[in-house]
């Protein structure tokens, strides 16, 4: 169902943004009302978004996504080839984003303060974990983030929305 990048960016976009019209999407999307009215029927059906009930009159229909978060586990696909490889599309758009975002900040960073200059940024480290103890460490990171996402106060001064991701691969050694 997400393995379209059209219904990607509208759910990324009702997440960041809020409820919208499917005009106000296409507009922020450089895209049609068509389209993006189809899509968001589409990811309706599924349950990833849902109608705004406190909004809209008449023709227009406001969207908000059904949920902050969609994650599951790759296996759970294990069976089916055609979602294994939208699960792989999806995870090549997911770092295709990254990189998009990264270069971006690259472009922008001088127009940033120090603070946030020193605040942004990636990194890395290599761990030597069982399965086990990975799935741990990312379960515990996520919950961090989750509950830094729950406190956050957009009107605190100086605050800004930013993108977090995380990930973990394997360190290729020649192994598998």
């Amino acid at each position: 169902m997400l393995a379209h990048p059209l219904r990607m960016r509208l759910l990324g976009a009702l997440r960041t943004r809020g409820p919208a019209t499917a005009t106000t999407l296409a507009e922020l999307l450089d895209t049609n009302t068509g389209a993006t009215s189809y899509h968001l029927r589409q990811l309706a059906e599924v349950g990833l978004v849902v109608e705004d009930p406190d909004r809209g009159s008449g023709r227009q229909r406001w969207w908000q996504a059904a949920h902050d978060v969609t994650s599951w586990e790759p296996t759970d696909f294990d069976d089916d080839p055609d979602a294994r490889a939208a699960v792989q599309w999806i995870h090549g758009d997911q770092v295709r984003l990254l990189a998009e975002h990264a270069e971006r900040w690259f472009d922008a960073e001088s127009d940033w303060s120090p603070a946030w200059r020193d605040a942004f940024g990636m990194g890395d480290i290599f761990l030597t974990v069982p399965p086990g103890r990975l799935q741990a460490l990312m379960t515990e990171v996520w919950q961090v983030l989750e509950r830094y996402r729950d406190e956050a106060d957009p009107t605190e001064p100086g605050a800004e929305q930013v993108q977090v991701f995380l990930a973990a691969y394997p360190l290729w050694q020649g192994k598998r």
